[in-house]
């Protein structure tokens, strides 16, 4: 059973830097590209970034330059280190796998850049 479990994220002020991770579980993690996403109130679920297996990435222009996104093969585990956030990047954050035409999420966690 594929599982993804996100941690890290919190209250941050403008201009701070936030680090989540994404551990997954019942897959051959150096095998998947993953992604993560974000949702923020009333708003569609969007791409952040990605990174495919062998580490090639991808970002959204609302966040190049400002995050990276990364990836432990040996700890089964993605991370998306946030920097120079703005109030605008507030939202529920989420990581997403594609196994065999499934995709399966993570249940999120929620990032509020506010002072």
């Amino acid at each position: 059973q594929v599982q993804l479990v996100e941690s890290g994220g919190g209250l941050v002020q403008p201009g701070g830097s936030l680090r989540l991770s994404c551990a997954a579980s019942g897959i051959i993690f150096s095998l998947y590209a993953m992604g993560w996403y974000r949702q923020a109130p009333g708003r569609q679920r969007e791409l952040v970034a990605t990174i495919t297996s062998l580490g090639t990435t991808n970002y959204a222009n609302a966040v190049k330059g400002r995050f990276t996104i990364s990836r432990d093969n040996a700890k089964n585990t993605v991370f998306l280190q946030m920097n120079s956030l703005k109030p605008e990047d507030t939202a529920v954050y989420y990581c997403k796998v594609g196994v065999r035409g499934n995709d399966y999420w993570g249940q999120g966690t929620q990032v509020t850049v506010s002072s």
